[in-house]
């Protein structure tokens, strides 16, 4: 960006209204190479002589945009004329709109700044950056808004509002760090529906994240007006309570001739599109696409077995991904929320980082997460904070916040980067101290406000927060955290005394508080408001003492054993919440239980993954049953259709019943455990992914009462194979099969 171009703004507060910045310029000569640098306290859409630059879509993303803000550069050489305009639309977005129930949380209102360099052939070099030289108009779009939709009129006067001012905002200009916003599938409808509350909808067969592209010619100053749904309700209409306050919709004023319509400034979670208002009776279906929209990241992970439910499972944790990683990882597409929590992001990782190449994007995150951390090391519920709704008060929960640790090392993990290790280390042992000073106990994380084994089922149908004791949460990822710090430290070649003590220290103060003689032990949580009765054992504590390492080793087959005859007792179904499922089937399958794991996959009664397939899921849902046997909802206000953390389950897919796993002391796949697990019900499983090094895949399958395996293992990868038998073998670059 050249340091010469300006922060500059309209002269008027447009409010929400989509607004223009026009340069007019020459290019006498002969161009050899022209560039352009833009960014916005907003978003923007750049375009020169009417040709739009780049393919990237709601630019520049969300970051903090008052500490840091990203801009984009795009080669425009083939753009330029010898007479040219440049036009830069920009919109609210994140930084001046609605988000997190509040609006203009970052800024009170839109500012661009932008540079085009152009070089010649005969070696010269010209620089045209923003200045109060530039002019703003108004443009089609009115209105504009991530929540509630976008409003453009083809038939609306453009007008000149003047020339730019100066805009005093301030902030830091960074190069783009993560993965651009792009386009992706364009998905179309499968079916009208006329509801029986007479309501035209287009059913566009799967949820996605993005907006309807809608081509039409129509009379001018027709009206097509679109709400977006994720469900229908048990009657067959249009249900839209689930959305809280966010209005999804688009309204689209025909120019009378030829119009493509598509939002530039907003994006909405949907599988349903109702026609609220239409020019025409009849309805051309092939006049309408749905346009999906997500960070433009690599796809690396690929799975598929011979139960149709469980491929549909893993179809609906891809799309759950899609959905939700929007330069953010936000927890849901399509209510007013659509926050980076914390929670989610942990829970999920390992799974990202195998169905897709999260690295920049994650780095891109992370860098958002330090900023935000707290001088005292406390970390915020979700990233970026919305500083203005939320005042100072940071609300640091157990499992959410812990994701300082956790994602880290998982990136670490997966991509075997030591440099980027190394830069969010400080943010890592910053979390630790923060640990170690909050609560009345040194080594227990008493006492908080957490949220807890959320949306778990053992706690009663109608609560949030699940049975299981929020103080024993708290110190187990407290011990989680430090065992994570350690591993970082370690391969990072830091010395690891200090935080070896810590850790020692911390799971004996657990093991003496929660786990005197051998038995699990759940005391009251310190409660400000009153102190409850102690909770009974839950399966989501003895998941977190096996997954994190918490009980005597002597202890921890009867601890296994014990969890899995809880799980029986209780039908075969798991009553775990977001901080239990995703290490329920790894401590389960880890100490013996692969049986019991097994068995949770194949549950189709709520609470199961397969009990959402069942009722039509395409995405993963919030909570276990969103839908109801009855088919009426769980609740309308925390009730997402697309909320990917319960899809974490394919890391146990993938790193048990396909049997791929990195391992600590060789990240990014160069070593990798190889111990799959077949179960007969699945038929077959083959699962792979891409690395540095290669491709990875293991295929095992079933012929009569032999199972086959293949494995492909790539040059650079050594793989220590376990097959069920007991058979032992390290495993070069090569194909291999075995038969047992």
């Amino acid at each position: 960006m050249n340091r010469r171009a300006k922060w500059i703004m309209a002269p008027i507060d447009t409010e929400q209204a989509g607004i223009a910045f026009v340069r007019a310029f020459g290019a006498k000569k002969t161009v050899k190479k022209a560039s352009l640098s833009v960014s916005a306290i907003g978003l923007y859409a750049a375009y020169i002589n009417n040709k739009r630059v780049g393919n990237a879509v709601l630019a520049p993303g969300w970051t903090i945009y008052n500490e840091r803000v990203q801009y984009q550069t795009y080669d425009v050489t083939a753009l330029l004329d010898t007479s040219n305009t440049l036009s830069i639309e920009v919109g609210a977005g994140w930084a001046v709109g609605n988000i997190a129930w509040g609006t203009k949380m970052f800024a009170d209102q839109t500012s661009l700044v932008a540079s085009l360099t152009i070089l010649y052939t005969d070696g010269t070099r010209e620089e045209i950056g923003t200045d109060t030289a530039w002019d703003v108009y108004t443009t089609s779009i009115l209105y504009s808004d991530i929540y509630h939709g976008e409003t453009v009129d083809k038939t609306a006067e453009i007008k000149h509002l003047g020339k730019a001012i100066r805009s005093n905002y301030k902030t830091k200009l960074v190069a783009q760090v993560g993965e651009f916003i792009t386009e992706h599938e364009r998905v179309a409808p499968v079916e009208i529906i006329r509801t029986p509350k007479g309501e035209t909808v287009i059913d566009f067969g799967q949820e996605v994240t993005g907006y309807v592209e809608v081509r039409i010619k129509a009379e001018r100053g027709a009206r097509i007006l679109l709400h977006h749904a994720e469900v229908l309700d048990k009657e067959g209409n249009f249900y839209t309570e689930n959305l809280r306050h966010a209005k999804c919709e688009d309204l689209y004023i025909c120019s009378g001739g030829e119009d493509v319509f598509k939002p530039s400034f907003s994006f909405q979670g949907f599988r349903y599109v109702r026609l609220s208002e239409f020019p025409t009776e009849a309805i051309d279906l092939d006049a309408f696409c749905a346009i999906v929209v997500h960070s433009d990241m690599k796809r690396t992970g690929y799975f598929r077995c011979g139960n149709e439910k469980i491929n549909q499972l893993y179809h609906n944790v891809i799309w759950g991904q899609k959905g939700n990683y929007l330069d953010t990882p936000t927890d849901c597409p399509q209510r007013d929320e659509r926050l980076g929590w914390t929670g989610d992001a942990q829970v999920f990782a390992r799974t990202a980082a195998i169905n897709f190449n999260v690295k920049k994007f994650f780095t891109k995150w992370l860098g958002e997460m330090a900023i935000e951390q707290r001088p005292n090391g406390g970390i915020p519920e979700f990233i970026p904070r919305c500083k203005k709704n939320r005042g100072e008060y940071v609300a640091v929960a157990t499992g959410w916040a812990d994701a300082a640790c956790i994602i880290p090392w998982e990136i670490y993990l997966a991509y075997g980067d030591k440099k980027l290790l190394a830069e969010h280390y400080p943010m890592m042992r910053k979390w630790i101290m923060y640990l170690h000073y909050t609560g009345p106990e040194e080594f227990l994380w008493l006492g908080g406000d957490h949220y807890g084994d959320w949306l778990a089922m053992d706690h009663g149908e109608d609560s949030y927060k699940g049975a299981t004791s929020t103080d024993l949460i708290a110190s187990a990822f407290y011990a989680n955290s430090v065992a994570l710090l350690l591993k970082a430290e370690k391969a990072l070649g830091y010395d690891t005394a200090k935080f070896e003590e810590r850790y020692r220290k911390v799971v004996s103060a657990f093991r003496e508080h929660y786990l005197p003689n051998g038995e699990l032990r759940q005391y009251p949580d310190l409660n400000p408001n009153g102190i409850s009765d102690p909770p009974n054992e839950t399966q989501t504590a003895y998941a977190l003492v096996l997954k994190f390492g918490l009980c005597e080793e002597k202890d921890r087959q009867r601890f296994a054993d014990r969890l899995a005859e809880m799980i029986r007792e209780n039908g075969m179904r798991m009553t775990t919440g977001f901080l239990g499922t995703p290490y329920l089937l790894h401590a389960l399958t880890e100490n013996g239980h692969t049986d019991v794991a097994y068995e949770l996959l194949f549950q189709e009664q709520n609470p199961s993954w397969l009990y959402s397939v069942n009722h039509g899921a395409t995405t993963i849902w919030e909570h276990w049953n969103g839908i109801k046997e009855d088919g009426s909802f769980w609740s309308k206000d925390m009730n997402s259709f697309n909320h990917y953390a319960y899809g974490a389950v394919y890391d146990w897919i993938f790193g048990k019943a396909v049997g791929i796993e990195p391992m600590d002391d060789a990240p990014a796949y160069r070593e990798i455990t190889l111990a799959p697990h077949p179960d007969r019900r699945l038929g077959f499983a083959d699962g792979s992914i891409d690395t540095q090094f290669g491709t990875i895949r293991s295929h095992w399958y079933y012929k009569d009462d032999v199972v086959y395996y293949e494995f492909t293992i790539p040059a650079g990868v050594t793989a220590h194979l376990t097959l069920p038998s007991g058979r032992t073998e390290t495993l070069g670059e090569g194909t291999y099969h075995f038969a047992e």
